[in-house]
């Protein structure tokens, strides 16, 4: 029955792989292969892997790499995997019981399925939020590449799909961005995959907010450029161009909020600007005007003198 590679990215995580490799134990009959891409570890995220593997009873396969980025060692995986369907979910983070059982039973019995979307968690800064359950998603590929550029459909969480080696072909993860690679990745891959939901939890994954927010703030404008470059190539896809710029916008205003909370008036302002050029849904017309009140509130106070300043 063994059918699924697993691929697991991992950099010095020798604190959080074994309890990673642990939830995937309850699915053992069905994972082929377990690939742990070791990439530019210095302390013993190998060791501890193959260890736990062993008691585990999961076919653990380490290959080292020098890629220091998660979507390289994917990407090296990828090329290595030796079974039909891959899943992937990073070292820190735990999948659910039964939750790859449930994807690969929806793949079997849904004809011509190439990939597979179930919910997720997400625990931010150690606090549980509510599962994110798949939805607006329909089976035909540029549909859902589109609005999910847009925003329009629950986003993919990195182990919460199951996804077809077929469907994935030649596609492969961007490596040179600071962030939304993930994004770029699975609408390549959606734009030709028929798709299908389930509804079953499949796994938690760990954020930290500030982590998170700390790739928008290092050199902003030559990032987005880059960023901007990568989502275009989308249109060699089939992706409309009016998607592309809506997208566009998210990430402009998703940059300006976090440079607006760290006090960078003059850097969000900017990419508000982009933001507000961009073709947008009704709610984000409203979050664009907010944040320009806030920001033009904000300076209008800060450039006031104070009474001791007057004296």
């Amino acid at each position: 029955m063994t059918a699924v590679s697993v691929i697991i990215p991992a950099h010095n995580a020798a604190a959080t792989v074994a309890d990673t490799l642990a939830t995937l134990r309850s699915e053992a009959d069905i994972i082929g292969e377990v690939i742990l891409v070791d990439d530019s570890s210095t302390d013993d995220t190998a060791a501890v892997a193959a260890a736990a593997a062993s008691r585990l009873a999961l076919p653990l396969r380490a290959i080292p790499s020098n890629c220091r980025n998660a979507g390289g060692s994917r990407n090296l995986a990828l090329t290595e995997a030796r079974f039909p369907w891959l899943y992937m979910i990073d070292a820190d983070d735990l999948h659910l019981e039964g939750g790859l059982r449930a994807l690969l039973s929806k793949a079997r019995t849904t004809p011509d399925t190439d990939m597979v979307v179930g919910a997720y968690r997400r625990r931010t800064d150690g606090v549980d939020r509510h599962f994110k359950t798949p939805n607006g998603y329909v089976a035909a590929g540029p549909v859902n590449a589109s609005a999910y550029l847009e925003g329009k459909i629950r986003s993919i969480a990195v182990g919460s799909a199951l996804v077809s080696k077929r469907a994935i072909g030649e596609t492969r993860f961007p490596t040179r961005l600071a962030y939304d690679e993930d994004t770029l990745f699975w609408v390549r891959v959606m734009s030709e995959a028929s798709l299908a939901v389930v509804t079953q939890p499949i796994m938690t994954y760990f954020v930290s907010s500030e982590r998170s927010d700390d790739r928008f703030v290092v050199e902003p404008a030559r990032r987005f450029l880059e960023w901007r470059l990568a989502l275009r190539e989308l249109a060699k896809s089939g992706i409309p161009r009016s998607s592309l710029k809506v997208r566009e916008g998210l990430v402009a205003l998703k940059i300006a909020r976090v440079h607006y909370a760290r006090g960078d008036l003059q850097t969000a302002a900017r990419f508000l600007a982009v933001a507000e050029a961009a073709p947008k849904a009704p709610g984000d017309i409203w979050r664009c005007l907010r944040y320009r009140l806030k920001i033009a509130t904000r300076r209008t106070f800060s450039a006031r003198p104070t009474q001791l300043q007057r004296a």
